[in-house]
């Protein structure tokens, strides 16, 4: 499964991080422009302006406390002054609540930023991908796509709820603390500013250590997140348990899984004395001021409520540097996330919607079919898969296509359905070039049967709803019955509210078609493409199916693929092709006596069901 580049995260809480190379190499070769990116954040500039003022706001006020605090040690306490106690007390309480309803009130306003941008990146990238040929799909790891679309884009909200915010919360609190520090006592600050070098080159060391274990670990994980994918899936369980590679996979899973406890250990190890270094050294920051008030040369009449106020602020000043200095790489890192996501949005649709459809009612289309000087070239080949297909299909009748594995014929069909359009030629519908019918309407017109049915994991209802979500109870029953298929849905526990199981696996091949069928039948197509229907059946279901497939074609345009040449003798006219040309075209009695490329397909086939 392909994995996404680290997440980017900001923070003092796991030290600093570097930039990824990957991330950088994702960049180089797809840039992302930031207009771009602020595009899709432009509609809440004035959300995104208020969670910036909240930030500086909270900073501002929660600097307040130290001197708050200055006042009850050095003046309330020392003097029994009551009034004054209880006006500090309580304004370090307001500046605690203060903080706290800010703090809820800009996470609200981010979240929903940062979820609504998720929002418009998810459904853009689902819809747009909905819009790619076949082709993209066969070429391309659905585990990818998933990726892209859950984990890429959920670490861009980072930009919002993690990056810009920790630059305006980090940027807004070390400057403020710094100005309290002075104000406080410069001679303590310039202390500070020694001390504080060695802290954060120490962290980033630290940090670095870690960096190879946790992308090792990484790397790893996505290991074991495969292997259950692949292993515990309706067809890795299928396959194992088949081919008997249980074993194997337990022993892979078990070493990857150890493989993962010794960097987890490594990853705990790396760096602790290095981290017990950086331990002592902020153990001497507050040593080191306390010393240093106590000599008058440093102290500067400083009071103990300004020692405390001050140590306060020093040991708070380290969090927001560490954070400013992850903001490089976690900008990289969310930029490289888009980059990932608009090389997506980039693809261009090999079949793109007409911009002004043609105004076809399906229920009235007669299916008058055209196929004129068709020819196909894949995008990334330079051989014609079809050349000059030429063919004249009437409304109610049946033409029959044939021909060895990889003459074309498939293609053909996909063509016919608009899952790629032709490189030249065209293919019309009651004259209407397929091209010029609106995608939503045309699967109305045009139905197809595959060899490989696909049944959603859902229940038997829902499948066949997906045709016509309002058909009634009677409508379904009655396309089971005519697909034959009805006996078979009311034996089970359920009926119609069984569940077919992760890829119908919980039919036979035969069974699944049958479904397919009657959730054609919902459809009512007034063209009907039979792509091999029955080409992976034996005879026995073939012959059941077929006479469902019967039932399917009365009265429609029917245009089959047929892998076996008994399957279409009836048609009225026959298309034998090779190497994406027609070289022959007839009746089936005509093209035996023929004795031309027909003859000897129906000679092979017939010494294969022999």
């Amino acid at each position: 499964m392909d994995t996404p580049t680290t997440s980017p995260k900001t923070g003092g809480g796991h030290g600093p991080r570097r930039i990824d190379p990957r991330d950088r190499a994702q960049l180089a070769e797809s840039p992302v422009s930031g207009r771009r990116v602020i595009a899709y954040f432009r509609p809440y500039r004035w959300q995104v302006a208020a969670v910036v003022a909240l930030i500086v706001a909270s900073s501002l006020i929660s600097m307040t406390s130290p001197f708050l605090l200055r006042t009850v040690i050095d003046d309330a306490l020392p003097h029994q002054d009551v009034r004054l106690l209880l006006l500090a007390v309580g304004g370090m309480l307001l500046v605690t609540i203060a903080t706290a309803l800010i703090g809820v009130q800009q996470t609200w306003i981010s979240t929903r930023v940062g979820q609504a941008v998720m929002h418009r990146l998810r459904t853009d990238v689902f819809t747009h991908l909905q819009r790619q040929a076949m082709s993209f799909f066969t070429r391309t790891r659905s585990g990818e796509i998933t990726s892209r679309i859950t984990q890429d884009i959920g670490g861009m909200q980072s930009i919002v709820t993690s990056t810009a915010v920790s630059i305006a919360s980090n940027l807004t609190t070390a400057v403020a603390t710094a100005v309290a520090m002075a104000a406080l006592s410069w001679r303590l600050s310039l202390l500070s500013l020694l001390v504080l070098p060695p802290a954060i080159w120490t962290t980033r060391k630290v940090a670095l250590a870690r960096r190879e274990i946790t992308s090792e670990r990484q790397r790893r994980l996505s290991d074991l997140q495969a292997q259950v994918t692949e292993e515990l899936s309706v067809s890795g369980a299928l396959l194992s348990k088949t081919l008997g590679t249980a074993g194997r996979g337990a022993r892979e899973f078990t070493q990857t899984s150890t493989d993962l406890v010794g960097l987890e250990v490594r990853s705990e190890l790396a760096g602790r004395w290095r981290m017990a270094t950086m331990s002592i050294v902020f153990a001497a920051i507050p040593a080191l001021i306390y010393l240093a008030a106590g000599f008058p040369a440093t102290s500067g009449g400083m009071t103990i409520g300004t020692i405390i106020a001050f140590t306060t602020l020093q040991s708070g000043i380290f969090r927001p540097i560490m954070g400013l200095l992850n903001v490089g790489a976690s900008w990289v890192a969310s930029m490289a996330l888009f980059s990932r996501v608009f090389g997506y949005l980039d693809l261009e649709p090999e079949v793109t919607p007409p911009a002004t459809p043609v105004d076809l009612d399906p229920t009235t289309v007669r299916g008058d079919v055209r196929i004129e000087g068709v020819g196909y070239r894949y995008p990334d080949g330079d051989r014609l898969a079809l050349d000059g297909i030429d063919a004249v299909i009437p409304a109610g009748s049946h033409l029959a296509l044939v021909g060895a594995t990889g003459s074309g014929k498939s293609t053909l069909a996909s063509l016919l359905v608009r899952l790629a359009d032709p490189s030249t030629g065209r293919i019309t519908v009651d004259g209407v070039d397929l091209r010029d019918i609106d995608p939503q309407t045309l699967t109305h017109v045009i139905g197809i049967v595959t060899q490989e049915t696909y049944l959603a994991h859902d229940t038997v209802r829902a499948n066949l709803l997906l045709a016509d979500p309002d058909a009634t109870e009677a409508r379904l029953w009655q396309a089971l019955a005519t697909a034959q298929a009805a006996d078979l849905v009311a034996a089970l526990p359920e009926g119609l509210d069984t569940v077919v199981g992760a890829r119908g696996h919980r039919f036979s091949g035969g069974e699944q078609q049958r479904i397919a069928i009657a959730r054609t039948l919902l459809r009512d197509p007034a063209v009907l493409v039979l792509d091999e229907a029955t080409s992976a059946l034996d005879n026995d279901t073939e012959r059941e199916l077929q006479t469902a497939l019967d039932a399917l074609a009365r009265g429609r345009t029917t245009i089959t693929i047929a892998h076996r040449l008994s399957t279409i003798e009836a048609a009225d006219e026959i298309l034998v092709l090779s190497g994406g040309r027609v070289v022959e075209r007839g009746e089936h009695l005509a093209l035996l006596r023929r004795g031309g490329a027909y003859a000897r397909l129906a000679g092979e086939d017939l010494a294969l069901t022999a």
